[in-house]
């Protein structure tokens, strides 16, 4: 049966496009490569984890497959003592990492906006910087005892430079247009401090936080591996020492996801204040 050609034309705009060229499967696509181009190499690393002991490329005593791992992990947070040293591990290095903040930040606006005092303590900040906590931590036991006080502290040592220098460099990186501009419209030397030296040094001293959270979580493995008898870097040696392979793993690894949750939680706080600085990650 003939078909003319205003019933042809008619039939080609009801034609149903084909799935693959669909929208919705466009932006799943779009989507899936997105995942693959950040996550793949991840992705390809955790599945070389799991079936590598099983293909006999490495020795499952001492690298267990990943689902030995989780299950290890699972068990650690739901039966055994993993919820309490996770509570313990992050009261040292938050009571560590506040009082970081809270020395370094002011101490950093004040010596970032007086030359003078700030060049006079440099070079006594750099020999400190440059000295290791670790160096340090038998110092500090001897001086505080093997109690939580030493603990404590190497971690705030460590972590109080990162956020000290990256507020002093906030502060100097300010433009002086900026300053010459608040000045010639009248604003006072405190409301020059807060509406553009404070705002401008923002983004670089949230850098010098998230610096400081990675270093506390190093210092805190450390500091628990060394007269400890609890939290997440305690479990990572005990369970070395009584060989309890997927233990230890699951305890580096509960170290690790720690560590990406204060990145991510500084970060969205970061984004959040600095609205006008992009993030990069």
């Amino acid at each position: 049966m003939a078909v003319d050609n205003d019933q042809q034309v008619l039939l080609q705009g009801y034609q149903v496009e084909p799935f693959w060229r669909s929208t919705w499967n466009t932006e799943v696509l779009s989507a899936l490569r997105n995942v693959l181009s950040r996550y793949g190499l991840l992705i390809a690393f955790a599945l070389f984890w799991q079936f590598a002991p099983s293909l006999g490329w490495t020795n499952p005593a001492v690298l267990p497959p990943l689902n030995a791992i989780l299950f290890a992990l699972w068990n650690g947070i739901t039966v055994g003592t993993f919820s309490a040293d996770i509570l313990i591990s992050l009261q040292r290095a938050g009571i560590a990492f506040t009082a970081a903040a809270v020395v370094g930040i002011p101490l950093g606006l004040f010596m970032g906006q007086i030359r003078f005092i700030e060049r006079s303590l440099d070079p006594i900040l750099q020999l400190f910087r440059q000295t290791s906590a670790l160096a340090l931590y038998p110092v500090f036991i001897l001086l505080l005892g093997l109690g939580e006080a030493s603990k404590i502290f190497v971690i705030f040592w460590a972590t109080l430079f990162p956020i000290l220098l990256a507020t002093i460099g906030g502060v100097k990186q300010v433009d002086p247009k900026l300053l010459e501009m608040a000045r010639v419209y009248g604003a006072t030397g405190l409301t020059v401090f807060r509406r553009v030296v404070l705002p401008a040094a923002l983004p670089q001293i949230f850098v010098g936080l998230r610096l400081s959270a990675t270093t506390a979580l190093l210092l805190l493995i450390a500091a628990e591996m060394i007269g400890a008898n609890s939290g997440v870097g305690f479990q990572v040696m005990n369970a070395q020492y009584n060989f309890q392979i997927p233990m230890m793993f699951a305890a580096i690894l509960l170290l690790a996801l720690l560590g990406l949750s204060a990145n991510f939680i500084l970060e969205r706080l970061q984004a959040r204040l600095c609205r006008w600085a992009k993030v990069k990650d």
